[in-house]
């Protein structure tokens, strides 16, 4: 069973930063990490994810490429997201999740354990 807790979220100025953290025990349980996210009104969209096994292998949303950039630290069973240069539509509510994904397509329906999540707030 792996259980996934996020921190790190917060309130930020546009243009700011913040790390969040994702402690999962168990992670290599499965094979890739993601951080997802949900706005007001919307549907949970696809942010970064990062393979577990294999070197590290990074995949971006397009409209956070080259501001946001994932991480793992293996020795503490830690997937990280580092977000610069925030904007206004990054906020929302940000969920860290573990999952099986196979090739360079990634969605929601692949990933089986979530965290509670972590709010996000740029103004």
């Amino acid at each position: 069973h792996v259980q996934l807790v996020e921190s790190g979220g917060g309130s930020v100025q546009a243009g700011g930063s913040l790390r969040l953290s994702c402690e999962a025990p168990g992670i290599y349980s499965r094979n890739c990490m993601a951080w997802f996210r949900q706005a007001p009104g919307k549907q949970r969209e696809g942010v970064a994810a990062i393979r577990t096994r294999g070197g590290g292998i990074a995949y971006y949303a397009d409209s956070v490429k080259g501001r946001f950039t994932i991480s793992q630290d293996d020795a503490k069973n830690t997937v990280y997201l580092q977000m610069d240069s925030l904007k206004a539509e990054d906020t929302a509510m940000y969920y860290c999740a573990a999952g099986w994904i196979y090739g360079t397509r990634w969605s929601e329906k692949d990933f089986d354990y979530w965290g509670q999540g972590t709010q996000v707030t740029v103004s």
